[in-house]
C-alpha cells in the first residue's frame, strides 16, 4: 500500500509518499510545496494543484492522509489555509484517490506517543520510524507523519470513512 501524506499550508505544503507493507514502511519521497511570499493567492493554489496532482500520478498512491481542519483565531488565516486545502482535495478528486483525515493531536500521538508533541520530537520519530539518514524538514516531517499514522490505522479502516 502507498499513502500520501499531506501537511497543507499556503506558503510550505509538506508532502510525504510512504509506501507500507505490513509492519514495514519505507519512505518513497518527501519535501515542500514552496510559494514565495510576493506570489499571489490563485498562483499558490494552482502550484499546490499541480505538484500533488504531479505525486499522485508519478506514485500512484492508494490513499492520501491529511490534516483535518484545526480551528484558529485568524478567520482570514483559517479561510487561506481551508483554500489551499481545497486544492490539495480537488487533485486527490480528480484522480478518484480516497481520502482520510486526522487531527493533528491523534498524529502526535501515534507518532511521538504524546498528542502535544513539538515539531522537533516528531521530525526525530519520523526519521527513527522511517530509518531515514537524516531529519526531514518541518512540514514534510508532519506529512510523512500523516501518512504513518494512517498505515498504523489500518487494522481499524472499516471504522474510518474516507472524507
Amino acid at each position: 500500500m502507498t499513502v500520501l501524506g499531506i501537511d497543507t499550508s499556503l506558503r510550505s505544503t509538506g508532502y510525504g509518499v510512504l509506501e507500507a507493507q505490513g509492519s514495514r514502511l519505507r519512505m518513497l519521497d518527501c519535501g515542500n510545496i514552496r510559494n514565495a511570499p510576493s506570489l499571489p493567492l490563485t498562483a499558490c493554489l494552482k502550484a499546490i494543484h499541480a505538484k500533488v496532482a504531479e505525486l499522485i500520478a508519478a506514485f500512484a498512491p492508494d490513499m492520501m492522509a491529511i490534516e483535518s481542519v484545526i480551528y484558529g483565531k485568524n478567520a482570514g488565516t483559517m479561510l487561506v489555509l481551508g483554500e489551499a486545502r481545497g486544492a490539495v482535495l480537488t487533485a486527490a478528486a480528480d484522480a478518484g484517490l480516497p481520502v482520510y483525515e486526522y487531527e493533528p493531536r491523534r498524529m502526535k500521538k501515534a507518532i511521538c506517543g504524546n498528542g502535544l508533541a513539538e515539531k522537533a520530537q516528531i521530525q526525530r520519530m519520523v526519521k527513527t520510524l522511517l530509518a531515514l539518514s537524516e531529519l526531514p524538514q518541518n512540514d514534510a516531517a508532519d506529512a510523512l507523519g500523516l501518512a504513518i499514522c494512517h498505515a498504523h490505522s489500518q487494522s481499524r479502516l472499516s471504522q474510518e470513512k474516507p472524507i
